[in-house]
C-alpha cells in the first residue's frame, strides 16, 4: 500500500482537530451567522491544513438547498455536444453547481423518459438538450415546477427559459448565393435518425429549391463515415460533379475523399459543405466549409441562462444564436 494515499478528510476530522463540535464546524461550512470570527478563523484555518473538501450532497442537507442542475445531452461521443458539454461544466464550476449528465440516444420515448426523470429528481433546475422531443414534449416541461432552460426548442413559461439556433436564414442566403454564382447541382444528405435540427435545415433547402425553381437532389446516408464513404465512391462513378451539404465534419470528410479517390477535384468538380462545423472542419485536408456555432458558448450561456432564472434575475427568456459561415476549401 502506498503511504502518501489517505481517505478523504471527514467533517469528523476537522472538528476533533479544531476543538469545535460538528454543528459548529458545520455552520462554518454553510456561512451562516451564528458563529464568532475567532471561531470561524480557526475552523477555517483548520479544514486548510487538513484539506477537507465539504461534500456537495452534505452541503445540500445542511442548506436545504442543492446544487446540482439535471442535464439530458443526445449522444455525447459528438464533438459538437462535448464542447456544449464543457461549456455547461465550466459554468456550472463558476456558479457553484454540480451537473448530472443523462445521455439518451435517438429515441423519442428514451428522450422524454429522461426528461422526465431528470425534472421530477430532487435538483434546482434542469437544461434540456434533445433533439427528439418535438414542440408538444417540449411545451410539458411548463408543467412542471422546476427551473428549465430548453436549447433546441423554443417553448417559454414561468419557469422555463429556451436557447434556440439558427441555421435556416444562413442557409438560405448560402443558396441564393450560390443559385447567382455557381453552376453544380446540389445536394442534401438526409442522414436517417439525425434529429429535428437537420430535418428543419432540410426544409430550408428544399423550399429554397422550388422557390427559386431549381433543381436538387436528397441523398439518404447513414451516420458513418465509412459507409458514406463506400456509397460516395459508387455515387461518383456516374456522377462526376456535385455541391453537397453534409450534416457534420465526419460525413462531408467522407464526400471530400471518396472525390479525390475517384480523380475528381474539390472543389473544382465537387464541392462540401459542413452543417454543424467543428473544430475538425480546419485540420482536415482540404479544409472544410461550414456553418458554425461555438458550442461551448452555448454550453456556457445555457448554465448562465439557468442560475439567472432560478435567481429570479433572468431578463430574456427566449435567445437565439445564429450561426455564421466559415469559408475554406471545399468550396469556391
Amino acid at each position: 500500500m502506498v503511504d502518501n494515499i489517505k481517505d478523504r478528510v471527514t467533517i469528523y476530522e476537522v472538528a476533533k482537530a479544531s476543538g469545535f463540535s460538528l454543528a459548529t464546524v458545520s455552520r462554518v461550512i454553510n456561512n451562516q451567522t451564528n458563529v464568532t470570527e475567532k471561531t470561524r478563523k480557526k475552523v477555517e484555518e483548520t479544514i486548510a491544513r487538513l484539506g477537507y473538501k465539504p461534500s456537495a450532497v452534505a452541503q445540500a442537507l445542511a442548506t436545504n438547498r442543492s446544487t446540482n442542475i439535471g442535464v439530458v445531452i443526445p449522444r455525447a461521443n459528438y464533438v459538437y455536444i462535448s464542447n456544449m458539454v464543457n461549456g455547461l461544466t465550466e459554468a456550472a464550476r463558476d456558479r457553484g453547481y454540480v451537473l448530472s449528465l443523462f445521455v439518451t440516444s435517438h429515441s423519442k420515448d428514451e428522450a422524454i423518459s429522461a426528461m422526465n426523470k431528470v425534472i421530477t429528481s430532487h435538483v434546482d433546475g434542469a437544461i434540456i438538450f434533445d433533439d427528439e422531443l418535438d414542440v408538444e414534449d417540449a411545451q410539458k416541461i411548463s408543467s412542471y415546477q422546476v427551473p428549465v432552460i430548453a436549447v433546441n426548442n423554443k417553448v417559454t413559461g414561468d419557469k422555463v427559459a429556451c436557447l434556440t439556433f439558427g441555421y435556416e436564414h444562413l442557409l438560405r442566403d448560402i443558396l441564393r448565393d450560390y443559385f447567382q454564382n455557381g453552376d453544380k447541382k446540389m445536394y442534401f444528405l438526409h442522414v436517417h435518425n439525425a434529429g429535428r435540427l437537420l430535418a428543419r435545415i432540410e426544409r430550408a433547402f428544399v423550399s429554397t429549391h422550388i422557390e427559386d425553381n431549381r433543381n436538387y437532389g436528397i441523398l439518404s446516408c447513414d451516420d458513418s463515415y465509412s459507409k458514406t464513404y463506400l456509397d460516395f465512391i459508387d455515387f461518383f462513378k456516374t456522377t462526376k460533379s456535385g455541391y453537397f451539404l453534409a450534416y457534420r465534419d465526419s460525413i462531408a470528410a467522407a464526400i471530400i475523399n471518396a472525390a479525390r479517390d475517384s480523380h475528381l477535384r474539390v472543389p473544382e468538380d465537387v464541392e462540401v459543405l459542413s452543417i454543424i462545423g467543428t473544430k475538425y472542419a480546419n485540420i482536415i485536408r482540404p479544409t472544410i466549409s461550414s456553418m458554425y456555432i461555438d458550442m461551448q458558448l452555448v454550453g456556457h450561456k445555457a448554465m448562465e441562462m439557468l442560475a439567472d432564472l432560478m435567481e429570479g434575475k433572468l431578463d430574456r427568456k427566449q435567445i437565439k444564436v445564429e450561426s455564421t459561415l466559415i469559408k475554406r476549401d471545399s468550396t469556391l
